[in-house]
């Protein structure tokens, strides 16, 4: 009962109630530790390039031959990717029109134009995904150009006899778990990050920061609403030829699991559970499909980044140009491929995003008092996400 009682969330609750007092009644000390919440950025921006390389590789490497890459796992990547690019647009959309926190002057940021091309040129996109000298890309950590490496090196990896890459697949698949450790542990250190950056800015932005933070929350549900029954029910109805919310009302332990836990991967047991037994998806689909879609499917967390960065963007007064919404767009969608399924791999994703762009990390701070309910509800997209994708090629595979 003590250690369920002391876990990240409920620490991360307490930290977020302790930083706003603190940021109002206590402003020196607030600024004082704000040196703790650098460091615990410093430490989410150094996982990232290391993570991506080895999650997105092992994602790929996990279809385990070229066969089932051109049947069952180019209908299931086609499918992942098209829905997460729709989440992604439509974030995108709902961001621009409703422009959370577009006449908020930030305080504690002086207003600023991230670096960018005068004339858009789809060369520019090209030239950002293909690298020319992948270690350099690795030191400048460019993402776009390491998805790319990483999903051609898997591919290539897949397309050699096993007993050739044995070694190399189970040293990724190892380091791949250790940086998953790794991982696990900053997020442990999220209570001390979210109590120093939500009191500095608290203490630097005054209380006024939630009225905007709410109009936040409601872009972000409102395309998470529309995303899961609309967008998907709609793919669902047309292409799966089923009933979206009647599967919806079979498959619901697991949603409900996925919003209580904020974690694909600890929901995967039920949601092969119950995809198989009341989705009536065939076991051999769902045990592919499924963990898969935990690994490399993101609707929800995407649709929630792109939103996300265009919202911190606004308050930072940045002007993004449309190569930049491009970039953000191509990054929360690729992106999605390498976030690890596990409670708070949104905030490592959206590092990546914010990173791509040229836009403060420290932004995350702001956003970070209401993430964990944004977590929960993402993730529960991202498993809803992944039980229309199993019934969805259910359909198409004859086993």
């Amino acid at each position: 009962m003590m250690k369920k009682f002391f876990s990240v969330e409920n620490l991360t609750f307490v930290a977020i109630v302790l930083g706003v007092l603190c940021g109002v009644y206590l402003s020196k000390v607030a600024l004082s530790v704000y040196i703790l919440g650098k460091v615990f950025l410093r430490l989410l921006k150094l996982i990232i390039v290391p993570l991506v390389l080895t999650s997105v590789f092992v994602a790929v490497i996990s279809l385990e031959d070229v066969r089932k890459v051109k049947d069952l796992g180019v209908k299931t990547l086609f499918y992942y990717l098209i829905t997460t690019a729709f989440s992604v647009i439509l974030g995108l959309a709902l961001v621009t029109v409703i422009q959370p926190g577009k006449h908020y002057h930030l305080a504690l940021a002086t207003k600023r134009i991230a670096p960018h091309l005068k004339h858009f040129k789809l060369s520019d996109i090209v030239w950002s995904i293909i690298p020319s000298n992948i270690f350099n890309s690795f030191s400048k950590g460019k993402v776009l150009q390491i998805i790319f490496f990483s999903i051609i090196l898997g591919l290539a990896t897949i397309a050699v006899p096993k007993e050739k890459t044995r070694s190399l697949t189970n040293f990724f698949n190892n380091l791949n778990d250790v940086l998953l450790k790794f991982t696990q542990w900053i997020i442990a250190l999220t209570p001390i990050g979210v109590f120093s950056l939500v009191s500095y800015t608290v203490a630097k932005a005054g209380l006024g920061i939630f009225v905007v933070l709410a109009k936040y929350a409601f872009t972000v549900i409102l395309g998470l609403f529309i995303h899961a029954f609309i967008t998907l029910a709609l793919i669902g109805w047309i292409i799966g030829k089923y009933n979206p919310y009647s599967y919806f009302l079979k498959v619901r332990e697991a949603l409900l699991l996925a919003f209580s836990t904020a974690s694909s991967a600890a929901t995967l047991p039920v949601t092969l559970k119950v995809a198989e037994e009341k989705g009536r998806v065939k076991k051999e689909v769902a045990g592919f499909v499924l963990p898969l879609g935990a690994t490399i499917n993101m609707d929800g967390t995407a649709l929630y980044e792109a939103v996300a960065a265009v919202f911190i963007a606004n308050i930072y007064g940045i002007k993004l140009s449309f190569l930049q919404l491009v970039i953000i767009f191509l990054t929360a969608t690729l992106a999605s491929i390498g976030a690890a399924a596990i409670p708070g791999a949104g905030m490592v994703m959206l590092t990546l995003v914010l990173s791509s762009v040229g836009i403060p990390l420290e932004g995350i701070g702001i956003i970070l008092t209401i993430d964990r309910f944004l977590d929960m509800l993402r993730t529960a997209v991202n498993v809803w996400g992944d039980l229309n994708g199993a019934k969805i090629i259910n359909r198409f595979i004859k086993i």
